[in-house]
């Protein structure tokens, strides 16, 4: 890890988490690339929380004035944390493949009339599933990782781990939701006690989180996937569609159904929005 992610890290474990560990001196250079990065990945309030943080244990902050002052302008408002936890709580996320998405349906129905039903047991599964669908879409997405993090610090104690394990696994996300606990395991701290319902560590979490991030700005530089040529032809952005299958490819191993209902789901979505 280089001293940009190590720093980068740092901030967002003590804006979201609260967790104060010193920053490394960088260049203006590196910091403004540490705010490039934020704001790709949407981490900017978190970054601007954590360097609220940091001032009230250290006085002596090596970030430049001049890096402050832009990172205010990218997020000018300080956001409500319980706010934004309050948005991730009421998701209510589908999966692409009809049959797992059914199950998901019935367990959503019986959990809401059950008499022991609980809501919190259910906004963890939909916080889960919402980072699927993140991932499937555009890679481990570290902003839900982290909504994911805080709702089990928040909320962990009103959650039913043996049901959100059972539904895992009649889902067949056990493995997708062992790699995002491992993120939080690994980038944020958390304890594997913190994340009753993981099955293992998953040892590609890192490597997948930072290809993830370092890919992202490119990725979103070109969104059209089908468009109709000057002849009537459609032509299809194959850069496009190759990055699509090998992430297909990549997570495959963590939920294959899943994986191959979203690409095709996609593909068929994209090809019916042809832009003229």
């Amino acid at each position: 890890m280089d001293i940009i992610h190590r720093n980068l890290f740092r901030l967002l474990r003590s804006g979201a988490f609260d967790e104060y560990e010193e920053l490394e001196p960088m260049s203006p250079f590196k910091w403004r690339r540490l705010l490039q990065i934020a704001e790709i990945q949407g981490m900017a309030s978190y970054i601007q929380l954590g360097v609220v943080s940091q001032r009230r244990t250290n006085n002596n902050l090596c970030i430049p004035e001049t890096i402050i002052k832009q990172l205010y302008s990218v997020s000018s408002v300080i956001p409500n944390v319980n706010n934004t936890l309050m948005k991730v709580m009421q998701l209510n996320p589908h999966l692409s493949n009809y049959f797992l998405n059914r199950r998901l349906k019935r367990i959503k129905s019986e959990e809401e009339s059950s008499s022991d039903g609980s809501v919190e047991t259910l906004q963890l599964l939909n916080v889960i599933i919402y980072n699927v669908n993140q991932t499937l879409n555009k890679g481990l997405d570290i902003h839900g990782i982290i909504e994911l993090g805080r709702f089990l610090r928040n909320r962990g104690d009103s959650v039913d781990f043996i049901k959100i394990e059972s539904w895992l696994k009649h889902l067949g996300l056990s493995r997708m939701a062992s790699l995002q606990g491992t993120v939080l395991i690994d980038v944020f701290h958390f304890e594997l006690e913190e994340i009753p319902y993981m099955q293992k560590t998953e040892r590609q979490a890192y490597a997948l989180l930072m290809r993830t991030m370092q890919h992202t700005a490119f990725d979103t530089a070109e969104t059209w996937h089908f468009r109709t040529r000057s002849n009537g032809m459609v032509e299809n952005n194959g850069k496009i569609l190759r990055r699509n299958l090998r992430r297909c490819l990549k997570y495959f191993k963590y939920c294959p159904w899943e994986t191959i209902s979203n690409f095709v789901r996609n593909f068929f979505k994209n090809l019916s929005e042809i832009e003229e």
